[in-house]
């Protein structure tokens, strides 16, 4: 399943030749010939990925992006619509969902290849382990950056939030993250879809207009590699899902879990790495987004407002966070991997955030200041 029915999708080009997207439920015979009348001159992408020796991970430098635009005043934001006076991303006077190709991105399709000369595996050439890291002939593989960024404009609405759409907008933010997912996935040389949304300046957001971003990478990201790996340990050791098996156990011992809705739970991990910090799971065995019937959409549409109130009402301001979805690689280990969300803030009080320091960043071991169980106590008494 991907777009329903009420939902209508229009396609256009902008002046500089990139995409943009109508996605349509409240206005579905509004008129989306507006051409874009800026400037057609483009940002040129010199996007290039090297391949860190001693981590085995792929790594972006994608310098173009130094100039993108950061915290315009709220008259000059480019995810508002188009006035008269004032023309912006959206050509368009009002709209309800709009998808573009991100104008600053850390990969595109068409990437300037004179910056991926180099040696090395191509991003999505795996080797027998699934690393991606095939023989070089190089301390440092290059390769062109490519892959596609799109950001998501959730309303027009520059003053709202995710967590405050009415339940029938969030269903249709969810059947756009699926309709992408499988449209990004069908594009030769992604292997994993990824959408997701930094919310609030603590994070590091450059607008604040209501929005997350989709990133359509050339190889399977690291976090997603790595739990494939425990879930193929798991199933070899102990057979089954791994990821059922916690999901089994929080729900089992309760004291993390938020909620449930719809063949969806929600809890704070046992072993939660930021102050508050929640995950989503359907509890079906399902390998993305484009896999969940209505039913499913609906649930999860329930079970994410209410998490995002929580946050909000947590210090009675709205709270900064991440939101990640992982899904299955586009190619492979589809049957390992489960489908889930997860929404987690570096605020740890009202007046204290987390910052990740020597211990998180040089070495990778995560400090939490919060104990899961008070996270999940403080979240269940917020109000949503």
């Amino acid at each position: 399943m991907s777009l329903p029915s009420t939902v209508r999708k229009t396609s256009i080009r902008l002046a500089d030749g990139r995409e943009l997207i109508y996605y349509d439920d409240e206005h579905p015979d509004a008129d989306r010939s507006m051409p874009d009348r800026r400037d057609p001159s483009r940002i040129e992408t010199r996007s290039e990925l090297r391949r860190d020796p001693l981590l085995d991970e792929w790594v972006a430098v994608a310098s173009h992006r130094q100039d993108r635009t950061y915290l315009p005043p709220p008259d000059e934001c480019p995810l508002d619509p188009s006035t008269p006076g004032r023309l912006t991303e959206i050509p368009a006077p009002d709209y309800d969902v709009v998808v573009f190709e991100n104008r600053f991105p850390s990969l595109a399709l068409d990437v300037d290849r004179r910056a991926g000369r180099a040696r090395g595996p191509a991003p999505g050439q795996a080797a027998p382990d699934g690393t991606g890291q095939a023989a070089p002939d190089g301390l440092v593989p290059r390769r062109p950056g490519i892959g596609r960024c799109e950001v998501v404009c959730f309303t027009s609405d520059h003053d709202g939030a995710l967590g405050r759409l009415p339940a029938s907008r969030v269903r249709t933010v969810v059947d756009v993250w699926a309709d992408r997912t499988v449209e990004l996935g069908a594009m030769p040389g992604i292997e994993q879809v990824f959408p997701f949304e930094n919310r609030g300046e603590e994070i590091g957001v450059t607008l604040h207009h209501p929005h997350g971003q989709i990133y359509a990478y050339p190889f399977v990201a690291p976090r997603t590699a790595r739990q494939l790996v425990s879930a193929a340990r798991w199933r070899a050791e102990h057979g089954g899902c791994l990821y059922c098996a916690v999901i089994d156990s929080e729900r089992s011992a309760r004291a993390r879990v938020l909620g449930t809705a719809g063949g969806w739970v929600a809890f704070v991990p046992e072993a939660a790495r930021w102050p508050f910090e929640v995950h989503l799971y359907p509890t079906r065995h399902l390998p993305d987004l484009p896999a969940l019937d209505g039913g499913e959409r609906d649930g999860l549409v329930a079970v994410l407002g209410d998490v995002l109130r929580r946050f909000d009402g947590l210090f009675d301001r709205p709270m900064p966070y991440m939101l990640a979805w992982h899904q299955a690689p586009v190619r492979r280990d589809r049957d390992l991997a489960h489908l889930h969300l997860e929404v987690f803030s570096i605020r740890r009080s009202a007046t204290k955030l987390k910052y990740l320091a020597a211990s998180e960043s040089g070495a990778g071991v995560f400090i939490n200041d919060v104990a899961p169980e008070r996270a999940a106590e403080l979240l269940r008494e917020a109000s949503a």
